[in-house]
C-alpha cells in the first residue's frame, strides 16, 4: 500500500465511508481518487460526466475502489475579454493545490485525473507531481469544428467576426450565425491552442493513454481510452509506481520537441517550466529556443493553417504520427518511459496517413520550431512569439510605438481606427503581477486579424495569448512593467525593431535614456484583493513560469 495507516485512523475513515454505503469488504480495496473537473460551464470537461460510472466499474473490476472528487475546471473562453480573465492563469496554481489537497486529505492510493483545458491540465499535473502517488490522466477529446457558409470556423473566429461586424465588413446576421455555429459539440476547442498543447503534454509525459491527445470527444475510441486509464491506475497502485519514478528530464524535453514540431501554444512556455519544477527539473526559455532551432514545424493546424483542425490532424494519425516522423530523424527520445509504455511503444502503434497534414522532417513547413524566444533591451530576460502563426512578411518589423496600459484601451483604440498600419502596439501592466493574473491579449489580436491587419501591426506585451492567436503578437515580456522592466519605459513614437529570425526585440533607446526614464517611473497600480492579491505577492515572472510554486 502507498499510504501507511494506523488502525485507529483507518477505522475512523471507514466509519465515514460506511455512512455513504461503502461496504466492509470495499473499504479494504485501494481507494483511487477520480479527480474530476467536470462542470456545466466548460464544454471541454462536459463529456466526463457520462463516463465516470464506467470508469468506476473498471476500477472496481481491477480490484480498486474509485471515488469521485470534484475540483475546479475553468474555461478560458468563458471569461475572455472580461475582468474574470485575470483569474485564469492563477487558476492553474489553484487547481494544483486542489489536487494536492484532496490527495493528501483523503490519503488516496492513486488518482485518475479527468481534465482537458488550458490551465486545468497543467495544474493537475503540477499537483500530481508534488503528491507523487500513482497517477494517470484522461483528457476529454476535441470538439467538432464549426462551419458557416461552407467555411471552417472555431471559437476564435467569433472575435474576428465581431471586429469585422463593428467595422461594417459583415452583416449582423452573419456575425450571429458565426457565434451560433462556432462550437457545435462538447470537447476541447479543435485548434492547436493551449488545451490541445496541454493534452499532448499529458500524453508525451506518459500520463494518458495512447492517442488520447488527438481523439474526438464522446466517441467509442475515446471511451475505450478512459477505461484503459481506469484499468491501468489499479495496476500502478498495486506495483507502487509513482510519477517521479517515470517522468524525467527527457520526458519534458520531448514535450518541447513535439510542441515545436506542431506550433504549440505560447502558454506552454509558462506551463512546462512550472510543471517540470514540481519534478525538480529545470526547463528554461533558453531550452525552448535551443530546441526551436533544431526541430522544424512539420504539422500546422489552425491558427498555423487556415483550414486544418484537430479533426484533420486526428485523421492523419495525430500525435503518434508526429512522434514517428520526429523519431525517423532522431529528433525525439524514444526511450522515454511513461505509465502506458515508452515513446517507442507509442510509435509502433502509429502511422502517418496524410503527408499534407503531417509532413516529414525532410520537407518541413518551417525549418525551425513554432515558437521563438526573443530578447533585447525591451525584454532583457525573454519574450515569446508563435512565429508559425505569423506571416513571413511580418517576421521583420520596424515601427513607432503606440503605448497602452491595458488591453481594453488598445482594443477600443483599434476599433476606432486610432491604431494604423506600421504601429508597434505596446500593451503593458498585463503581466503576472501587473494585471495581476496575466490575462490573454487575444481580443486585441482578433480585432487586428478581423480588420485584415495581421501583417501590418505588431503587438508587444507583458501579457499572454490564447493558443489560437495569430498575427505578429509578442508576449511574456520579462521583466514585466510592474517590476520596472524596460517595457514600462517605452513612450509613444519610440522606434521598435523586431526580427524573429534573429530573435531580436529592441527599442531605439540608449541605456542612459532608459536610466533617466526609470528615475521618473512609478508603477501603475491596478486593484487586486483576495486570491489575485495573494497571487501578485507570490508569483514568479513569466520567465519562470508565472507560478506561486517555483521552489
Amino acid at each position: 500500500m502507498i499510504r501507511k495507516w494506523n488502525r485507529e485512523s483507518l477505522d475512523h475513515r471507514n466509519a465515514l465511508l460506511f455512512a455513504m454505503g461503502v461496504s466492509e469488504e470495499d473499504v479494504r480495496r485501494p481507494i483511487i481518487g477520480i479527480i474530476n473537473a467536470w462542470n456545466e460551464m466548460n464544454p471541454g470537461h462536459y463529456p466526463f460526466k457520462e463516463i465516470v460510472p464506467e470508469i468506476k466499474k473498471e476500477i472496481y473490476a481491477a480490484g480498486g475502489l474509485g471515488l469521485e472528487l470534484p475540483i475546479s475546471g475553468i474555461c478560458d473562453g468563458i471569461c475572455s475579454n472580461t475582468p474574470g480573465d485575470r483569474y485564469t492563469l492563477p487558476a492553474r496554481d489553484l487547481v494544483s493545490s486542489e489536487v494536492e489537497t484532496v490527495a493528501e486529505v483523503n490519503m488516496l492510493e492513486g488518482m485518475i485525473l479527468l481534465g482537458s483545458c488550458d490551465k486545468v491540465v497543467p495544474g493537475m499535473i503540477m499537483g500530481a507531481l508534488r503528491v507523487n502517488i500513482p497517477t494517470v490522466m484522461f483528457t476529454g477529446g476535441f470538439m467538432e469544428p464549426g462551419c458557416y457558409n461552407g467555411k471552417m470556423i472555431t471559437l476564435t473566429h467569433t472575435k474576428q467576426a465581431y471586429a469585422a461586424y463593428v467595422a461594417g465588413d459583415i452583416e449582423e446576421k452573419d456575425y450571429r450565425e458565426i457565434v451560433k455555429n462556432a462550437c457545435p459539440t462538447p470537447g476541447v476547442c479543435p485548434f492547436m491552442g493551449t488545451a490541445n498543447t496541454m493534452c499532448a503534454t499529458a500524453e508525451i509525459l506518459g500520463l494518458s493513454p495512447h492517442g488520447n491527445a488527438s481523439v474526438k470527444s464522446q466517441t467509442e475510441e475515446w471511451r475505450a481510452m478512459g477505461l484503459a486509464a481506469a484499468h491501468r491506475i489499479v495496476e500502478l497502485v498495486k506495483d507502487e509506481i509513482r510519477p517521479l519514478d517515470i517522468i524525467k528530464q527527457e520526458n519534458f524535453e520531448n514535450v518541447v520537441r513535439y510542441m515545436m514540431a506542431t506550433g504549440g501554444s505560447t502558454n506552454s512556455i509558462l506551463h512546462i517550466p512550472a510543471m517540470a519544477r514540481q519534478a525538480h527539473i529545470d526547463i528554461t526559455p533558453e531550452l525552448f529556443d535551443k530546441i526551436s532551432r533544431k526541430v522544424p514545424v512539420i504539422s500546422a493546424i489552425y491558427p498555423n493553417h487556415p483550414t486544418y483542425t484537430m479533426a484533420d490532424f486526428s485523421a492523419a494519425g495525430g500525435l503518434g504520427a508526429v512522434l514517428a516522423e520526429l523519431a525517423e530523424s532522431g529528433l525525439i527520445n524514444t526511450d522515454a518511459k511513461g505509465m502506458f509504455g515508452t515513446i517507442a511503444d507509442k510509435i509502433k502503434l502509429s502511422k502517418n496517413l496524410n503527408k499534407d497534414v503531417i509532413k516529414s522532417v525532410k520537407s518541413p513547413i518551417y525549418e525551425q520550431g513554432g515558437l521563438a524566444v526573443l530578447s533585447g533591451n525591451i525584454a532583457t530576460e525573454s519574450a515569446i512569439v508563435k512565429f508559425s502563426a505569423v506571416d513571413k512578411a511580418a517576421w521583420e518589423f520596424t515601427g513607432p510605438a503606440k503605448v497602452y496600459n491595458s488591453q481594453d484601451e488598445a482594443w477600443e483604440a483599434i476599433l476606432k481606427d486610432e491604431i494604423v498600419p506600421g504601429n508597434v502596439v505596446i500593451i503593458r501592466y498585463e503581466g503576472p503581477k501587473g494585471s495581476p493574473g496575466m490575462p490573454h491579449m487575444e481580443t486585441f489580436m482578433a480585432a487586428v486579424l478581423g480588420k485584415g491587419l495581421g501583417t501590418k501591426i505588431a503587438l508587444v506585451t507583458d501579457g499572454r495569448f490564447s493558443g489560437a492567436t495569430g498575427g505578429l503578437a509578442i508576449g511574456h515580456v520579462s521583466p514585466e512593467a510592474y517590476d520596472g522592466g524596460n517595457i514600462a519605459l517605452i513612450h509613444d513614437g519610440d522606434i521598435i525593431h523586431i526580427d524573429i529570425t534573429k530573435r531580436i526585440l529592441t527599442a531605439e533607446i540608449t541605456d542612459e535614456e532608459f536610466t533617466k526614464r526609470k528615475s521618473l517611473w512609478k508603477p501603475v497600480q491596478k486593484p487586486a484583493s483576495g486570491w489575485l492579491k495573494l497571487y501578485r505577492e507570490n508569483t514568479t515572472s513569466a520567465h519562470k513560469g508565472a507560478t506561486m510554486f517555483w521552489d
